[in-house]
Order: C-alpha cells, then structure tokens, then sequence
C-alpha cells in the first residue's frame, strides 16, 4: 500500500478493546516501551483482520494515525 506519511513505525497489537461501533486497539511501538491506542470502526477492525499479538505500522500524518498490515 502507497502512502504519503513519513512516520511509519512498526508496532505489535498488545489489546483490543470492541464496543457496538468502535473499536480501540493498543499497539506497543516495535523496539521501545511506548504505546499508542488508536480507535477505529469495527468493520474496519474486522476487514484488517487484528488480533492480539499481529504485527502492524502506525502510519501518523498530521491528526490522522492509521494501522496498515505489513
């Protein structure tokens, strides 16, 4: 997948937490002690098929920070 971002940090899903229509997704940045919990819609969690444990890239651009499957 193309993209424009420049920070691009790989990172391991660490927990999911589903509601109705969101979901958040705790990631631990690959090589530190730092995480990010980004939220997304649960079809979007579905299609990207995450489950603790899966590896995935933080995409961060401006207020937007998006997770891509490697």
């Amino acid at each position: 997948m193309k993209h424009g971002a420049r920070n691009d940090i790989p990172a391991e899903v660490v927990e999911i937490k589903r509601g109705g229509v969101m979901g958040q997704v705790t990631v631990r940045l690959q090589g530190t002690d730092y995480f990010m919990s980004p939220v997304m819609t649960i079809d979007s969690l579905n299609e990207l098929g995450l489950q603790t444990g899966s590896t995935v890239h933080v995409l961060a651009k401006a207020v937007n920070v998006l997770l891509v499957k490697p």
